[in-house]
């Protein structure tokens, strides 16, 4: 069975795929923790790490079987095509956010359009291209797994 990307509403990915699971549709809906700052106090909370997508797990015959769940609003298409996601590449995204060794990043003397190796925190040992440098963060991009990461530093 192929993995395919659904594309939610804003703000439903953890509730689209409590409904799949709950339907029988394997999935998976990559989170991270994050702390926010309110105006009285600091929280940790669990967000998604792709911004309205959820991944799932079907055969091509069960692929509509999705729409029934609210907050579903269509597949991701590549080329004409639904987007199929590699077991591969779902294992590299839960292997990397299940490594525990997140820590500040220095660089030097990094430059926009270099090659970089990411050595630590959730997507190490991921290749990426600089696209953007600035005082408060670099803006990297990750082909192997189409997306554009934004990294702090202080």
């Amino acid at each position: 069975m192929n993995w395919y990307v659904v594309y939610t509403k804003p703000k439903w990915e953890k509730k689209v795929a409590e409904r799949l699971t709950q339907i029988g549709v394997e999935c998976y809906c990559p989170l991270i923790t994050q702390v926010k700052q309110w105006s009285d106090r600091k929280k940790k909370i669990e967000v998604p790490l792709f911004n309205s997508y959820v991944f799932v797990q079907l055969s091509e015959i069960d692929r509509n079987s999705v729409f029934n769940i609210p907050g579903v609003v269509r597949y991701l298409f590549w080329l004409g095509k639904p987007a199929i996601v590699r077991d591969e590449e779902i294992g590299i995204i839960k292997s990397s956010l299940n490594a525990t060794n997140v820590s500040d990043v220095s660089v030097s003397s990094i430059q926009v359009g270099d090659r970089i190796k990411l050595e630590s925190g959730a997507f190490s040992n991921q290749d990426a291209i600089v696209q953007e440098i600035s005082k408060t963060h670099y803006i990297l991009v990750l082909e192997s797994l189409g997306c554009v990461l934004k990294v702090k530093y202080k």
